[in-house]
């Protein structure tokens, strides 16, 4: 199996989550209100899943092994893109949680910048999974051998097992933080043996 079948594979979730979004978009549109859970559920989605743990393969691994090739100025390019629209879309994302915490607080104004934020998301997802699949990921397998790609693969995996441990660490020390509380062990320590 080449390291971006489970990439390309996590793409397929990722559009049927997008296609949920858009009927939910619809419904918000019809409604003219919208229902701050589903918005959050929505968001946990793409921050841990899209984010996190695609675009977290993509750019802390794949990303940093391609930078370490000679890469031709139009994959250099791609890749850059690829990058800039990472940025994009976590900006975009945190935008909509923003709105979305207004909306909850009794802003009704917010519901538009909502819209905005979600028909932004809608239209940016499916054209940056087809600049991966179709322009990106197969060509750039050449500048790895067997071997290099064999080893992507299992950090891939590996990246995958420690996802949810790194998830439910962040709300932790989140909360330590708030009540002042120091842990007893350092987390990297035990994430990194899995």
């Amino acid at each position: 199996m080449l390291p971006i079948a489970p990439l390309m594979i996590e793409h397929r979730l990722i559009e049927r989550m997008i296609h949920i979004f858009k009927l939910e978009l619809d419904t918000i549109k019809e409604e003219d209100q919208v229902d701050p859970n589903m918005i959050y559920k929505v968001v946990d989605f793409i921050r841990t899943y899209a984010d996190e743990t695609h675009h977290g393969k993509e750019e802390d691994i794949l990303f940093r092994e391609l930078k370490k090739k000679e890469l031709s100025p139009e994959h250099q390019k791609t890749m850059n893109e690829l990058i800039n629209e990472h940025v994009y879309a976590r900006k975009t994302t945190s935008q909509l949680v923003d709105a979305n915490e207004l909306y909850e607080k009794g802003n009704k104004d917010s519901l538009n910048v909502i819209i905005k934020k979600i028909e932004e998301l809608i239209e940016f997802y499916p054209k940056h999974i087809e600049k991966e699949d179709k322009h990106f990921f197969t060509p750039i397998m050449e500048y790895f051998n067997e071997k290099e790609q064999q080893e992507l693969l299992k950090e891939g995996q590996a990246f995958d097992r420690k996802m949810i441990h790194r998830k439910y660490q962040k709300i932790v020390k989140k909360y330590e933080t708030q009540y002042d509380i120091s842990p007893d062990m350092k987390d990297s320590d035990w994430i990194n043996y899995l």
